[in-house]
């Protein structure tokens, strides 16, 4: 298999393959990894939820922010091209780098992420291994697939949805059969308000983290796909693959005596460890492989808005993977030793830089254009018929970041309005709900809509 030619041109007609079940296996194999375990750990450890509330809050987050995140499906094999280059349809051709640079840092602190989680795994299983060595190594393995590009992650996907499936499903069966829970894990902790949304938040954050990639793993879908097949497989694979291993991130996080949520799973998984560990390990580096190959389109789509004629090959692709790579190194060996805390801090200032780009971008696919763009202008120094900065959307997106700032309940700050409803995050809903009515009511007026710089 040689490497994938294309880079963030449309796909030609000719080149369209594969079908819209492709969707659930990259979705929930992707997911099936240990940093979503240490995520769902966040329920019982962080927002000190008992174990029942933890799985309905945990559950309703990933049904909620997966229809966000699926309903970017459709938009790859509409449009053909990666998700940032297409908001270029909402923010201008130069308005857009804005985002793309939000996401860009975004890749990478997943990465750096998944990094230290992977170094941290392996070690419970083989202590004698250097934890830097093992972050460089995982590294280097990672960007093979951002190299070789779609088709090998897709690949990948397939065998890791079975591979990881299987794997979880023992891990249950050893936990429930093999280890003596703990007679109170069920009456640990104490259910608050603020908790429930934290927890809810954190999940639906999960999800709604995932829109940015949802397009640059369908645009090679044939148009004639359709809508709803292209939603209904993201949104269940996505929903299931995030579900069941954050359910036993809860799990794992109440039997948790301090010694860490992968040293807990790997001392009540004693005998299987080695070989289920191993698994999730692959799964991540096919997780991380996805982060820096969109993350090196959506640099390469930034480097194109000041060069309209360069169409970037493979091995553009490939040095800004390395670049990538060693950016996120960095971030990773710097922040390794107080991994948990940094990845909280991390996952929580995603909420207020999403939010109002995925209204903006999902209100103006469906409800402005219906699907309906010029893609030809993405790729023009003017930025075509949607000019280099749109100011509607611009504003909006700020409007919709500033908005969550008194609902905001973090360690670092908490927002008059969260510290009165005893500090309960409704951020993020509150983000969606205005820039999305903010956005629709200037985006309808034609006067509005054309003013483009």
């Amino acid at each position: 298999m040689g490497p994938e030619q294309q880079t963030i041109s449309p796909i030609r007609k000719n080149d369209r393959h594969g079908r819209a079940r492709d969707l659930f296996t990259i979705w929930f194999g992707t997911n099936l990894m240990l940093l979503t375990v240490v995520t769902g750990a966040l329920a019982v450890t962080v927002f000190r939820l008992p174990l029942i509330w933890a799985i309905l809050s945990l559950t309703v987050g990933n049904l909620v922010g997966g229809v966000f995140m699926a309903l970017h499906a459709a938009q790859g094999p509409t449009l053909g091209v990666p998700q940032m280059v297409q908001t270029r349809g909402q923010f201008g051709s130069v308005g857009a780098l804005l985002v793309i640079g939000v996401v860009v840092v975004m890749y990478m602190g997943f990465f750096a992420s998944n990094l230290v989680l992977g170094a941290e795994t392996l070690r419970t299983v083989a202590p004698h291994l250097p934890e830097l060595a093992l972050i460089v190594g995982l590294g280097l393995l990672s960007i093979t697939g951002t190299i070789l590009g779609y088709d090998l992650i897709h690949a990948c996907t397939r065998f890791i949805t079975y591979a990881s499936g299987a794997a979880f499903a023992l891990t249950l069966a050893w936990i429930a059969i093999g280890h003596s829970l703990p007679d109170d894990l069920f009456s640990r902790n104490i259910a608050t308000i603020q908790g429930v949304l934290g927890a809810v938040s954190v999940a639906a954050l999960w999800q709604i983290a995932y829109a940015p990639y949802v397009s640059d793993y369908s645009r090679y879908l044939p148009a004639e796909t359709g809508v709803r097949p292209a939603f209904w497989a993201s949104y269940w694979g996505s929903v299931l693959g995030s579900a069941l291993p954050m359910i036993v991130g809860a799990v794992i996080g109440l039997i948790d005596q301090g010694h860490g949520v992968i040293a807990t799973l790997g001392a009540v998984t004693e005998g299987i460890a080695p070989l289920t560990f191993t698994i999730f390990s692959i799964a991540m580096l096919v997780n991380n492989a996805m982060n820096v190959y969109c993350g090196a389109l959506s640099t390469l789509a930034a480097i194109q808005t000041w060069q309209p004629d360069w169409n970037p090959s493979w091995r553009a692709r490939a040095t800004v993977a390395i670049i990538i790579l060693l950016l996120a190194l960095c971030l990773a060996i710097l922040g390794h030793d107080s991994f948990l805390e940094s990845y909280t801090s991390f996952i929580l200032l995603l909420f207020y830089v999403l939010i109002p780009w995925t209204a903006i971008n999902l209100v103006d696919y469906y409800l402005i254009h219906h699907g309906e763009y010029d893609v030809a202008s993405f790729f023009r120094s003017d930025g075509g018929v949607y000019g280099r900065f749109n100011v509607p959307a611009l504003a909006c997106y700020l409007l919709g970041t500033l908005v969550q700032l008194p609902f905001v309940s973090t360690p670092l700050y908490r927002g008059p309005i969260a510290r009165a409803l005893g500090d309960a995050d409704l951020s993020w809903l509150v983000g969606l709900v205005i820039t999305s009515v903010a956005y629709y009511g200037l985006a309808k007026r034609p006067a509005v809509l054309s003013f483009k710089g």
